[in-house]
């Protein structure tokens, strides 16, 4: 995922400084929510917090949350 996300030069003024709430619809490996942060505090912004609406959770960590 490096470099698959970057915040235009014009758009920076609307990150810089700012507390970005990123929504991601499923988080799966963290792998995109992770690029997308580090794009937008390397564009600036103070400080990136992730709302995620569903995780996918693998059959092994089903099983260790219910033994």
């Amino acid at each position: 995922m490096r470099g698959a996300f970057e915040v235009p030069v014009r758009k920076r003024p609307l990150v810089e400084g700012r507390r970005v709430l990123l929504v991601d619809d499923v988080f799966t490996t963290g792998s995109t929510t992770d690029a997308c942060a580090k794009a937008l505090l390397h564009a600036g912004a103070r400080a990136v917090d992730v709302l995620a609406l569903a995780k996918v959770v693998r059959p092994r960590d089903a099983l260790a949350a219910h033994p």
